[in-house]
């Protein structure tokens, strides 16, 4: 199960637990899960493991990941306990020696021995939907860049570059422009950014905001929160 359950998992635990680790510079907050404390990282640079991958689908289609995004089965994207949200990972079935390449949007799985939770459209083209899990290796790869021949991947340090607040996303771009318009008066950096979704094609991001850090990032999406924006999410340009 993906990190969707983690608030109603958390409230519902009523014996002690130990107090959360600390923090690491850089890194998001730990989080805790059924008396189980996990620490984020705040780089993947050469990280890779091995174990087994699971899948999620329906139970969570239509809620939100832990970056806020509204989770998708059918689009292409995992679940992980520690990799930094917005992670660029390859998976290898080593049952069927397929790959694939996908972002990390949400946390979990929250079972013994599994390392990675695939979206139900990543898990169909690894062919993990009929055995349910599949021994895989997973490398982290960087930040993508487009070029003639497909994607590459660029090492990055996923706590530091360029970062925005997504508020909200439409298929028409005179709706989105609306409430850029909306916004523009009130905070910094009001902008339209258009990008491919998995499932819906073209969108039109409404997004604000500037950091440099994803912790100054992280910051400002809370306080837009507060402010009663439940749905803003951190992105990396």
């Amino acid at each position: 199960m993906a990190c969707l359950l983690v608030a109603a998992l958390a409230a519902g635990c009523a014996r002690r637990v130990p107090p959360p680790p600390p923090a690491t510079p850089g890194a998001p907050r730990p989080y805790q899960v059924m008396g189980k404390w996990y620490r984020p990282m705040a780089k993947a640079s050469d990280f890779a493991e091995s174990g087994l991958a699971s899948w999620y689908g329906k139970k969570f289609h239509g809620r939100k990941t832990a970056n806020g995004e509204t989770y998708d089965m059918y689009g292409i994207s995992a679940a992980h306990k520690t990799l930094p949200l917005g992670t660029w990972v390859r998976v290898e079935n080593l049952d069927n020696g397929k790959k694939l390449e996908l972002r990390i949007n949400d946390r979990g799985p929250f079972v013994a021995g599994r390392i990675i939770d695939l979206s139900h459209g990543a898990a169909k083209r690894l062919g993990v939907i009929g055995p349910g899990t599949a021994r895989v290796n997973l490398v982290a790869l960087g930040h993508p860049q487009k070029t003639s021949s497909g994607l590459s991947y660029t090492p990055m340090d996923y706590d530091s570059g360029r970062f925005a607040i997504q508020v909200g996303a439409f298929k028409i771009r005179e709706n989105a422009e609306r409430l850029r318009t909306k916004l523009d008066p009130i905070y910094q950096n009001a902008h339209i950014t258009v990008y491919t979704h998995d499932t819906y094609g073209a969108l039109y991001g409404v997004r604000i905001g500037q950091a440099n850090s994803l912790k100054q990032a992280q910051e400002q999406k809370e306080a837009l929160r507060q402010r009663g924006f439940s749905g803003a999410f951190t992105i990396a340009e």
